[in-house]
C-alpha cells in the first residue's frame, strides 16, 4: 500500500514537470541505472569471464576444428568467413543477461522499488539497454582481437570495419529489446534461460553464421536466406572483406528496425504490467 502512494504521488511530481526537467531527469536517471547495471556486471568476475570466454571459445572451435572442414570462397579463407557470423551469434546470446537480469529482478522485488521510486520509468530498460550496448562493444572488441591472433584481417578498410562492428553492437542491442520482453513477460529466471536457446539457436546455426547457405538443403536455404541474421551477417561480411553493400543494408536497416519496432513497444507494456 505504501508503495503503490508513493508510486502515484511521484507519477503526480512528475505530470507536473516541465517537458524539459523531465527529459534532463529522464536522462540522469537513465546514466544512473547505467552505472547501476555495469557496476554489477564488473563486480562479478564468474560472469564478466563467461560472457567472454564463450565467444573466444567458439572462435578457436570454429577456427580449428570445423575450419579444415567448410570450404568458402572468400578472400582469407573460413577464418574470414567465419569472424562475421562469431560477432552476430556472440551479440544474440548476450542478450540471454538481459531477459536473465530483468527475470531476476522481478522475483527479488527490484523492479517493484523501481517502479515505487520518484524516478522516470522509461530509465530501467533505457539504463539496461545503454549498459548492454557498452557490454556487447566490448565484447566484440575482445572477439576482433582474438580473431586477429588468429588470423582474421579486414579487406575493405578502416571506415567499413567501423561500420561492421557498430551494425554488429546494434544487431545484439535490437535482440536486447527482444529479450528485455521475454524476461518481463515469463518473469521466471529458469524458464527465460531455456526459452531462449529455443528460439535463438535456430536462428544463428540456421543461418549463414558458420556455413554457406547454398550448402543446406533446398527447403531449409528459404529459411535461412529470408531471416535476420542472415541478413546483418553478410553485410557484416560484405563491410570487412568486400562486396555488395546496398541491397543487404536496406535489408538490415528494415530487419532491425522492424523488430526495434515491434519490441520495444511490447517490453514497455511488460515492464508496466509487471508485478
Amino acid at each position: 500500500m505504501i508503495d503503490s502512494d508513493l508510486s502515484s504521488i511521484a507519477a503526480i511530481d512528475i505530470l507536473e514537470e516541465p517537458a524539459s526537467r523531465r527529459v534532463r531527469r529522464g536522462l540522469s536517471d537513465t546514466v544512473t541505472l547505467t552505472r547501476r547495471d555495469l557496476m554489477v556486471w564488473f563486480r562479478n568476475p564468474a560472469f564478466l569471464f563467461f560472457t567472454i570466454i564463450q565467444p573466444v571459445m567458439f572462435v578457436l572451435l570454429f577456427r580449428y576444428v570445423f575450419g579444415g572442414a567448410i570450404p568458402v570462397k572468400v578472400r582469407g579463407g573460413y577464418v574470414s568467413f567465419l569472424m562475421p557470423g562469431i560477432i552476430a551469434q556472440s551479440a544474440a546470446f548476450a542478450s540471454f543477461g538481459t531477459a536473465i537480469s530483468l527475470a531476476r529482478q522481478l522475483q527479488k522485488g527490484v523492479i517493484d522499488r523501481f517502479r515505487a521510486m520518484p524516478m522516470a520509468r522509461s530509465a530501467v530498460l533505457l539504463g539496461r539497454l545503454v549498459a548492454d550496448t557498452v557490454r556487447l562493444a566490448a565484447t566484440v572488441l575482445v572477439i576482433l582481437a582474438v580473431g586477429y591472433a588468429v588470423g582474421f584481417r579486414f579487406q575493405n578498410g578502416f571506415i567499413p570495419a567501423l561500420w561492421m562492428v557498430i551494425l554488429g553492437v546494434a544487431f545484439g542491442v535490437t535482440i536486447c529489446t527482444v529479450s528485455a520482453f521475454v524476461g518481463l513477460a515469463i518473469k521466471d529466471e529458469e524458464s527465460v534461460g531455456s526459452f531462449g536457446l529455443v528460439w535463438l539457436f535456430p536462428l544463428t546455426f540456421v543461418s549463414a553464421a558458420f556455413v554457406p547457405v547454398q550448402s543446406m538443403p533446398g527447403w531449409l536455404q528459404a529459411f535461412a536466406n529470408n531471416q535476420p541474421v542472415t541478413t546483418v551477417i553478410d553485410e557484416m561480411r560484405a563491410l570487412a572483406l568486400g562486396g555488395p553493400l546496398t541491397l543487404h543494408s536496406w535489408q538490415s536497416a528494415v530487419w532491425l528496425a522492424g523488430i526495434a519496432v515491434v519490441f520495444v513497444p511490447l517490453a514497455v507494456r511488460a515492464y508496466r504490467r509487471a508485478a
